[in-house]
């Protein structure tokens, strides 16, 4: 569809100029989409440790997740994307070592999630946080780097929608090789990384609301995120113009979407069934920090005594607790 001149003129999003993409800084370069990621993974970061420490984590522990679960996350991003793209990167005359250009954008945040996931993991074996824990606390904190993430997308004028006549399209510049053939030059453009934004904005207010009322963890917050993010994914994905590996008449990230809906449902439900309480620490059994402003979070313990080493408390009250959570806390 065309869109208007007119409105195109006074509402709609312009493309950014070259040179608001990268410039360059003595012998480097500095790319605008490295530095949306970068500031997304500090956004991130920053809050997913002050939920953790108010849960009881040491202050600074989640440096030591992130260690493992940001380069892991970025090499599934690239991975997934390439997989999924593989006519950008593998045909006649091709330079091999695009593959490795992430700042020229095509990062997959599905593939983020498993690498990330993957690091996430190492990071919290290592420094003795559950992973539940840790992936609860870092759940709105996904959506924030996400959403400022996606700013870089706009930075390189990529993974744009369909074309539109709503006032807020997005113009595209004709030297955007990505443009579809054919159009007029005054087409505007559905602007999914806005899309995408908002939506991710919306989905940090909706965690934090829920959280207000019911206690989300084991897992759970993790789970409203695959779901939230999931669900607006699978609309964004199939609106977009970028080529992309197709399985049974939908992209290959719709169906990624589905997944981590369907995964997210399943980890809520398991999860409430397996754990009705609270976790008595973020920490796994016997490597517990207690610090003086840890937040104490309820006198309530799960019932599942072999997760958290806790001995169950007698019928008056006097039973011992898990001597993981007092006479065992380091200090």
């Amino acid at each position: 569809m065309k869109g208007s001149p007119q409105v195109s003129f006074l509402l709609s999003i312009p493309s950014p100029s070259p040179e608001w993409s990268s410039f360059t800084l003595g012998p480097f370069t500095i790319h605008a989409y490295a530095l949306c990621i970068l500031a997304g993974i500090i956004a991130a970061t920053v809050m997913t440790s002050r939920r953790l420490s108010a849960r009881g984590g040491e202050p600074g522990v989640v440096l030591d997740i992130i260690l493992w679960a940001v380069p892991l996350g970025i090499v599934g991003a690239r991975f997934y994307h390439v997989l999924t793209h593989p006519s950008d990167y593998f045909f006649e005359g091709a330079n091999p070592l695009e593959v490795f250009a992430i700042w020229n954008g095509g990062n997959a945040i599905f593939g983020a999630l498993l690498g990330g996931a993957v690091g996430a993991y190492i990071g919290c074996r290592i420094s003795g946080i559950r992973f539940w824990a840790f992936a609860d606390a870092l759940a709105p904190g996904m959506l924030v780097a996400q959403a400022m993430g996606r700013l870089g997308n706009w930075f390189n004028e990529e993974l744009f929608g369909l074309p539109t006549d709503l006032p807020w399209g997005l113009e595209v510049s004709a030297a955007n090789p990505a443009l579809p053939i054919g159009l007029p030059p005054e087409t505007l453009f559905h602007p999914t990384f806005l899309y995408e934004m908002v939506w991710n904005v919306v989905g940090v207010v909706l965690i934090l609301a829920i959280e207000r009322k019911v206690a989300l963890r084991w897992g759970k917050a993790f789970g409203v995120y695959l779901i939230w993010y999931g669900l607006g994914r699978s609309f964004f994905e199939s609106i977009r113009v970028d080529p992309s590996e197709m399985f049974f008449g939908l992209r290959t990230n719709v169906w990624a979407a589905f997944a981590a809906i369907l995964l997210g449902i399943i980890l809520i439900v398991v999860q409430s069934k397996r754990h009705t309480g609270l976790p008595a620490s973020v920490y796994i059994p016997g490597r517990e920090w207690k610090g003086p402003d840890a937040e104490v979070e309820s006198d309530e313990f799960d019932s599942d005594p072999k997760d958290h080493g806790d001995k169950a408390v007698g019928p008056a009250g006097s039973g011992d607790v898990a001597a993981t959570s007092t006479s065992n806390s380091r200090l």
